[in-house]
């Protein structure tokens, strides 16, 4: 569960840790699946067989797969909410690195830290976060990135 907090609050989080995610299992299915809608077949996302004689040993999942699950960790857990927020909008990402493959059938999550927060205009918050998916039982991260949203907040709410 996110923790949601007042916007005149923002500048005591930045510099900190505000989410950590529960565990995912990356199926094979959610793989194939990802396939099917990026019509990205190759054969060490979809071909267990061929993908065994590779160094992964397996099929992985796709790196842009991990990194757009961002959003889903995001909503379960992975930052603040604003109070009276009432849409947020993926704003892009500044940095992006695909650090370690994710094996179908291993476990990741997100960890969440703000580091900056800037009143774009008035309601309109800019959050940058540096977020980490770490694979269970492995040592290197299976993606970093810096990630930008924009939160929209009705300054008219709550009085």
């Amino acid at each position: 569960m996110n923790k949601v907090i007042p916007a005149d609050a923002l500048q005591d989080h930045v510099g900190q840790e505000v989410g950590v995610t529960d565990w995912l299992t990356i199926g094979q299915e959610r793989i194939d699946q990802f396939a099917d809608a990026t019509d990205d077949h190759q054969y060490i996302h979809v071909d267990a067989e061929r993908a065994a004689q590779t160094p992964f040993g397996g099929t992985i999942a796709h790196g842009f797969l991990t990194l757009s699950l961002l959003s889903a960790f995001s909503s379960r857990g992975g930052g603040l909410k604003l109070e009276h927020s009432v849409m947020g909008i993926n704003y892009g990402l500044d940095r992006v690195r695909f650090v370690h493959p994710v094996r179908s059938g291993q476990r990741v999550r997100a960890r969440f830290t703000l580091t900056s927060a800037q009143e774009k205009r008035s309601g309109y918050f800019l959050l940058r976060h540096a977020v980490t998916v770490e694979i269970e039982g492995e040592q290197k991260p299976a993606l970093v990135a810096d990630w930008l949203g924009m939160t929209v907040v009705d300054k008219n709410a709550g009085g």
